[in-house]
């Protein structure tokens, strides 16, 4: 499955897949002697992650749809277009530091059913916040890069904000998850990504972000799919 994928500006970015093989590798360039030897390294790989989740998640709400479920479908979108942020802060600081952002030729993962697709989103996220981030925040501490610490706080937080928009669903997935995803579908919901952190909410704050006390104007709605009646907007696309 090889891509091509589309990043800039305050939106989110489009991946185009075509089928092929899968797996790879990704390897980015540090400068000799660079200060921020392990910033780069984790913001590389947080990069290539992101964009990883972008995708998967956009590619679990076609399956959701496809399976009569378009109310969990748009959460999946809203996941999409908070990891679409992340991924354009992360490639923005790498250029900063004269580092190309890059990307493996191709990804490899599973698509399950939404109830399983559901159950791997919760683990992920789950592997992140109690994991990956203070790891990687630890890790690049001492350098004292204060935007990428910043961003990847941001990061941090926002994946907390995934984990319990999605945990309820995820504790009635073995053995209530008809029952639930019923319920969800009767009672559509919107979402709100901010833009510059990738808070993600389903009603606006009162008065600034949560995450990184941004103002409410930088939240979009995320667009819905046919069936779940919520209003469409765009919310922009990344370019190169």
């Amino acid at each position: 499955m090889g891509i091509s994928l589309c990043i800039g500006g305050r939106g989110l970015f489009s991946i185009v897949l075509a089928l092929g093989g899968l797996a790879a590798t990704c390897s980015v360039v540090i400068a000799a002697g660079s200060a921020y030897t392990n910033t780069i390294a984790e913001l590389q790989n947080r990069y290539v992650d992101e964009v990883v989740a972008h995708q998967k998640y956009n590619t679990y709400a076609q399956r959701a749809v496809e399976e009569g479920y378009p109310n969990i479908a748009h959460l999946f979108r809203a996941l999409a277009a908070s990891e679409a942020v992340h991924a354009r802060n992360f490639k923005k600081l790498l250029a900063e530091l004269d580092v190309e952002a890059r990307l493996p030729a191709k990804f490899d993962y599973e698509i399950a059913s939404t109830k399983k697709n559901i159950r791997h989103a919760t683990t992920v996220e789950a592997d992140e916040i109690d994991q990956k981030y203070p790891a990687i925040l630890e890790s690049i501490e001492s350098e004292k890069h204060e935007d990428a610490i910043r961003y990847l706080t941001y990061a941090w937080k926002a994946e907390k904000q995934h984990r319990d928009l999605i945990v309820k669903i995820q504790k009635a997935s073995k053995r209530w998850f008809g029952i639930v995803a019923k319920r969800i579908e009767g009672k559509p919901t919107r979402y709100y990504v901010c833009q510059v952190c990738g808070s993600t909410l389903i009603e606006l704050p009162a008065e600034t972000c949560p995450i990184g006390a941004h103002p409410v104007s930088e939240y979009r709605e995320v667009p819905g799919f046919p069936g779940n009646d919520q209003k469409k907007r765009n919310l922009g696309r990344m370019n190169n």
